[in-house]
């Protein structure tokens, strides 16, 4: 299977660069907290729109030549976006512009790489590949966030007799990532094979379309609340001065806590959460099995009180906070299910799912500028009791379905 690491590789370096790396361009490049948040909740939009970009994305023809444009063309956004970046005054309209194009494009990349999966594998080799997926977008998802911050925190160093230090060690590092995607390009351009599809088994693509049940996105919106507040604002808090009630910690201790260390752990447990779900049906079965999700803002709302002082003690909370997010995560199983049957069951990761992009959408707009209105200790004090809904909601997936189905 030469096509599925490249096939992986090519959906996770530009989702990575839309979820995580997006904020501290935005924010290094002189646009505010508030701006920032906005922006990069703006940007999953399209995971949002991906029931509708399905419907289109059908009429297309041969699947492995549509993905072959689809990469082509992000290739050539991702070095539009690093010739951007590099310009005297970089506009971030601009680049937020080439950002909602890549990510646009790569939602389309996720649905077409899932359909060429299921045509090209049977039923028992994507139960086969299944784990190894999960590893390998785990994997370059690693190298695209933590690299990335790792070789900008070390390149401002060799720029810092430029005029714009900071604008040339993003944009050699997006060219060399658009170097690397190029790569990946002409390996697919040859990889990539027409397959029929094969019509004696079922596939996940007919699964049952979705429903958009108010009542589960309602749940689904106060359980996710706590993590869809902190999803931006973690990252600010680290990066913001001391003086401003960060930890004022450098894009190399980011790099490797929250982008390294903390992509691990997130997988870790979102991978151990996933399992016990299937095996055991843990977090549909056991009353309050969700109380993992809500304890990331109790993580950080003590390091507010008792800052790390070392890069090991950061990476060390944020291994907890990130594992039991990712564990916890696996609680949005039920409401899922309700709103879009099994037609998400095989997706790695739930947050690109567009019921649960949809419902972080708008906390995750607002949390910039409400951490900077609030200041860091009083904003994580006000995530932390937003726990008390999100237990709430995740109770209610214990109870009869039937409020949920009208």
């Amino acid at each position: 299977m030469r096509w599925l690491p490249s096939l992986l590789a090519a959906e996770a370096i530009p989702s990575a660069m839309i979820t995580f790396v997006a904020l501290l361009l935005f924010v290094q490049l002189g646009v505010g907290w508030g701006e920032s948040t906005l922006l990069c909740a703006l940007l999953t939009l399209p995971w949002v729109l991906k029931s509708w970009l399905r419907e289109w994305l059908l009429r297309c023809g041969a699947v492995h030549h549509a993905l072959r444009i689809t990469e082509v063309l992000m290739c050539a956004l991702l070095f539009a976006l690093a010739y951007s970046v590099r310009q005297p005054s970089p506009q971030p309209y601009l680049l937020f512009g080439l950002l909602f194009l890549l990510g646009t494009l790569c939602a389309c990349h996720m649905l077409l790489a899932r359909t060429y999966y299921e045509q090209r594998l049977s039923t028992r080799e994507q139960h086969f590949y299944h784990s190894l997926k999960i590893t390998f977008l785990q994997a370059f998802t690693v190298v695209t966030y933590g690299l990335t911050l790792l070789s900008v925190g070390a390149l401002e160093v060799f720029f810092h007799k430029y005029r714009n230090p900071m604008a040339w060690s993003w944009s050699t590092v997006i060219y060399l990532l658009a170097a690397l995607y190029l790569l990946l390009t002409l390996w697919q351009l040859w990889a990539l094979r027409k397959v029929v599809p094969a019509t004696d088994e079922p596939r996940e693509a007919e699964a049952e379309a979705p429903r958009w049940r108010s009542a589960a996105l309602l749940c689904l919106f106060f359980l996710l609340l706590p993590q869809a507040l902190m999803f931006h604002t973690r990252v600010l808090f680290l990066l913001a001065p001391v003086s401003e009630g960060g930890l004022g910690c450098s894009l190399q201790w980011i790099g490797m806590a929250q982008g390294t260390v903390g992509i691990i752990a997130f997988s870790l447990g979102l991978g151990l959460g996933s399992r016990w779900e299937r095996k055991t049906k843990v977090f549909s079965s056991i009353p309050f099995a969700h109380v993992t999700l809500v304890l990331s803002p109790f993580v950080y709302y003590a390091m507010t009180l008792w800052p790390p002082q070392t890069l090991p003690m950061l990476c060390l909370a944020t291994f907890v906070a990130q594992f039991t997010f990712g564990l916890g995560l696996n609680a949005c199983i039920p409401y899922i299910r309700a709103v879009s049957g099994e037609r998400y069951s095989s997706t790695v990761n739930y947050i690109y799912i567009p019921a649960v992009a949809l419902v972080m959408l708008l906390p995750m707009a607002i949390s910039g500028g409400l951490a900077e209105y609030l200041g860091f200790r009083a904003f994580f004090t006000l995530d932390a009791f937003m726990a008390v809904p999100a237990l709430i909601a995740g109770r209610l997936s214990h109870l009869p379905q039937r409020g949920m189905d009208n």
